[in-house]
C-alpha cells in the first residue's frame, strides 16, 4: 500500500471499508499518513544502525508464522522464507507491528527502536516470540515479530505465485 500515491492507497482502503470483512477494514482514516510516517521513521533508525535499505518503503513479514495475521484475509496464507536468502543489511525487525512498537508508550524496552538480525535474535532470546507468548494478545500488543524488507531482490522471486500454504 506504501508504494501506491495517497489517492490509490485511499482508494484501496475505502473499498476494504465497505468490504467490511477483512481486518484492514477497521483501519482509521489517518491510517496512510500514519503508516508512512513510521515506515520513514523505521527506515531512519535502520540506517542509522548500517542498514541499506534499497526501497523507501518496506514489505512486511513475520519470523516464524502467526495464525493472528493469517485471519486478517479471506484466505490467508504463509511463505516461508531462509532468512539467511536476505542481505542483511537489507532488512530490518521490529519486536511487534511497527504501528505499536513505535506509538504504544509502556515503558518496554523494545518499544520505539528497529533491530537488526543479530539484535532481534538476542531479543527473541530474552523475551521469547510473542506469537507464542500473546497469541490471543491478552498481554499486549506484541503479537508477533515483524520483519520489514527493504529490497525487492528475494521476495520479488515469489510475488504473485499461487502455490503459496
Amino acid at each position: 500500500m506504501s508504494r501506491l500515491s495517497l489517492a490509490e492507497a485511499q482508494r484501496v482502503l475505502d473499498e476494504l471499508k465497505r468490504n467490511g470483512h477483512v481486518f484492514a477494514s477497521k483501519r482509521s482514516a489517518d491510517y496512510m499518513a500514519v503508516r508512512r510516517e513510521l515506515e520513514a521513521k523505521a527506515r531512519e533508525l535502520f540506517i542509522r544502525k548500517g542498514g541499506r535499505p534499497v526501497n523507501d518503503y518496506p514489505h512486511y513479514m513475520t519470523v516464524e508464522a502467526c495464525s493472528w495475521i493469517k485471519s486478517w484475509y479471506e484466505n490467508g496464507r504463509e511463505l516461508a522464507l531462509d532468512i539467511d536468502e536476505f542481505d542483511e543489511s537489507s532488512i530490518s525487525f521490529t519486536y511487534g507491528d511497527l504501528f505499536p512498537t513505535m506509538r504504544f508508550k509502556d515503558g518496554k524496552s523494545y518499544r520505539g527502536n528497529v533491530y537488526t538480525k543479530p539484535e532481534i535474535f538476542r531479543l527473541i532470546q530474552t523475551f521469547g516470540l510473542s506469537q507464542a507468548w500473546n497469541a490471543d494478545g491478552s498481554k499486549g500488543p506484541e503479537r508477533y515479530i515483524e520483519v520489514q524488507i527493504w529490497d525487492d531482490a528475494v521476495v520479488g522471486k515469489y510475488i504473485g505465485q499461487r502455490d503459496l500454504h
